[in-house]
């Protein structure tokens, strides 16, 4: 074919216009390929919060539905529940606690599988694999391990002096909080372990021998290096890990209910409770939810505006 042949052709595809036959079928094709993903999205996201905002500003009882508009008498109920200071401010410190040891923990283990040699691949089995497990079964399996009956932790905790006999280490609120702490971080800490070693890979070789070459140390190097250019990382993991400690539910309800005496009460297991157990109340849960969704949203709006001012600074 001469290059003429071809240069008319080309001529003649880019002088389509947007209404063409051609260009609706590409269009077709692409609402196509979107379709699937937007159903999705539309039934399993969209829907759902129309629903709940919808019973946020209704009069919705658990066995009696629907009974009307009561806009905003839900919301003046969420504000004087006398668990909501204390829900609230305990899930704040346990969203601290769990990402300040989390991420710190996850880093050194990325290190620690992708220096090691020899024992590799048998490094990175054993910490993956409690991530395997799903949050409840994890729960279902440390309050096996903390029961004074059948659990090892409180025995050695006994024989250190560091607990009473027969008591149970989920008996007091702190030991409550670090328990349900100890839990996450296994977990959790393999899959933040494997997250952080994609974006130590990502890390050109070149750069960490440039600065070997000028003499830049251990302390050097993380400081100048490798946390800058694990940014992006470090920043995706924090909010995966705040996201996942504010709506945290599961392993309070198996392993605390919320006890003793309401110390370890999530907003979530509020929203449970006022939704299925004490009042029954769906308005008001749904309202509290609305209002934890919000707070969510802003709090990932200001964690993503300060990585966009870090990254825009340099």
């Amino acid at each position: 074919m001469s290059s003429l042949t071809i240069t008319s052709k080309a001529r003649a595809g880019a002088g389509r216009r947007p209404g063409s036959t051609a260009s609706r079928s590409q269009n077709r094709q692409g609402w196509a390929y979107v379709a699937p993903t937007a159903a999705v999205l539309l039934i399993l996201f969209v829907a759902p919060i129309i629903v709940v905002i919808i019973m946020a500003c209704s009069r919705w009882t658990l066995l009696g539905g629907s009974q009307g508009v009561n806009f905003p008498d839900n919301f003046t109920k969420v504000f004087s529940n006398q668990l909501l200071g204390t829900s609230i401010w305990f899930t704040v410190k346990y969203t601290v606690l769990t990402t300040v040891i989390l991420m710190p923990i996850a880093y050194g283990l990325a290190l620690l599988v992708q220096e090691s040699r020899h024992w590799n691949s048998i490094l990175r089995t054993a910490i993956l694999v409690p991530s395997a497990l799903g949050i409840a079964s994890a729960s279902l399996l440390f309050y096996a391990l903390y029961s004074p009956q059948v659990g090892p932790i409180n025995s050695i905790l006994e024989k250190i002096g560091s607990t009473e006999a027969g008591a149970s280490i989920l008996g007091t609120p702190n030991g409550a909080l670090w328990a349900t702490i100890l839990l996450v971080v296994w977990r959790f800490a393999g899959y933040y372990m494997l997250l952080t070693m994609v974006g130590l890979q990502a890390i050109p070789g070149d750069v960490y021998e440039a600065a070997k070459l000028d003499g830049a140390g251990r302390l050097r190097t993380l400081s100048s290096i490798t946390i800058p250019l694990l940014k992006p990382t470090i920043a995706m993991t924090m909010i995966m890990s705040v996201t996942g400690s504010l709506l945290a539910f599961d392993q309070f309800y198996i392993l605390t209910k919320g006890g003793p005496n309401n110390s370890t009460m999530t907003i979530v297991q509020l929203i449970y409770r006022d939704a299925f157990e004490t009042r029954k109340d769906l308005g008001m849960a749904a309202a509290l939810s609305v209002l934890l969704l919000l707070a969510l949203v802003i709090i990932n709006l200001v964690q993503l505006r300060a990585m966009r001012f870090d990254s825009d600074s340099k």
